[in-house]
């Protein structure tokens, strides 16, 4: 059984920081790529970030210079840290591996505001 459980997020001004942390287990986690996708109100749920098992990166353009993906499979956990946060970054985080066709973790609240 697979369990994604998303944590970290919160209330922040913009230009503020966050760190959200996604626990995997039920999976071989240092074999899977992994990524976070947010989905904000009344939008479709979007691809952030990947960081596939030899640790190489991708970042959508929207987040790009800004968020930064890592993990540590000793721990089987990936990271997301997010500067300079800005109003529209506000939504539910989700973490995930790729591929993968299974229920989606509930998610961590990310509120920025102006």
């Amino acid at each position: 059984q697979v369990q994604l459980v998303e944590s970290g997020g919160g209330l922040v001004q913009a230009g503020g920081s966050l760190r959200l942390s996604c626990a995997a287990s039920g999976i071989s986690f240092s074999l899977n790529a992994m990524g976070w996708y947010r989905q904000a109100p009344g939008k479709q749920r979007e691809l952030v970030a990947t960081i596939n098992r030899e640790g190489s990166t991708n970042i959508a353009t929207s987040a790009k210079g800004r968020f930064t993906i890592s993990r540590d499979n000793a721990k089987n956990t990936v990271y997301l840290q997010m500067n300079s946060l800005k109003p529209e970054d506000t939504a539910v985080y989700y973490c995930r591996p790729i591929p993968y066709f299974g229920a989606w973790g509930q998610g961590t609240q990310v509120t920025v505001s102006s």
